[in-house]
């Protein structure tokens, strides 16, 4: 049985964890570059979100688009990386799936709030970039800022690698058909927890809640793909809607 003081202990820290990497995924890498490059503000222009193809979009350059891309990817790998080794202290347990992890311990880890705390830095990193502290400190008002791709997909590497390697697998492979990046990236959402499913994973409801959080973040823009009124490749200013 697990004491409450312990639980307790155990809940502060998910929380910190999770506060510490929200501020982590909260860091806008693609506005300071486009602030940096051409001075412009990037929610002004493509889609309007603070993410690696609106770089493109407002720069122009698929240079810029690698270096925002590589960033918000850190950015999502970093936070999850570094408390799985503090919370497990073992490389090799870092790089174990946190859902093999969880298969090993005692059934009642789902009472432990210390087995929560990667899904923390996993959750606040999505949330960070998705919803800047730090953009809503220059703008004055909060906003969604971005979609949690390139932030989750770091951060699903350094969680549970499986996962990463079924989103870029399923999801390049539904954008290489349909030639619709919005396909790709809605399927990517729904294929986490359908991966950790499969795998029988017993994080199962982390992965589905990770998906739809990711999901919500496309839902407007997806169903204008099924209206017809998403562009294919959608990579130029002004080509797109916004959102």
């Amino acid at each position: 049985m697990i004491g409450a003081t312990t639980t307790i202990g155990n809940a502060a820290i998910a929380a910190v964890v999770f506060v510490t990497a929200y501020l982590v995924g909260s860091f806008p890498n693609a506005y300071l570059i486009v602030k940096r490059v051409s001075g412009e503000d990037i929610t002004a222009h493509g889609s309007g979100n603070v993410g690696a193809m609106n770089v493109r979009r407002t720069t122009g350059s698929w240079r810029w688009f690698g270096i925002a891309m590589a960033a918000d990817f850190l950015k999502g790998l970093a936070p999850v990386a570094v408390t799985k080794f503090v919370v497990m202290g073992s490389v090799a347990l870092l790089v174990q799936p946190w859902g093999v992890t969880l298969s090993s311990v005692s059934s009642q880890w789902s009472l432990n709030p210390f087995y929560y705390v990667p899904m923390a830095a996993v959750a606040g990193a999505v949330f960070g970039h998705n919803y800047s502290l730090w953009l809503a400190i220059v703008k004055r008002h909060f906003m969604r800022t971005g979609k949690g791709l390139a932030t989750g997909a770091g951060a699903l590497l350094a969680y549970d690698w499986r996962y990463f390697l079924a989103v870029v697998v399923v999801g390049l492979t539904v954008i290489a058909i349909s030639r619709y990046m919005m396909a790709g990236q809605v399927v990517a959402s729904f294929t986490v927890p359908l991966a950790a499913i499969l795998l029988r994973s017993p994080d199962w409801i982390f992965a589905t809640v990770m998906g739809l959080v990711v999901y919500a973040a496309h839902h407007k823009r997806f169903l204008g793909l099924l209206a017809g009124k998403e562009p294919k490749f959608y990579v130029n200013d002004r080509q797109g809607p916004t959102g």
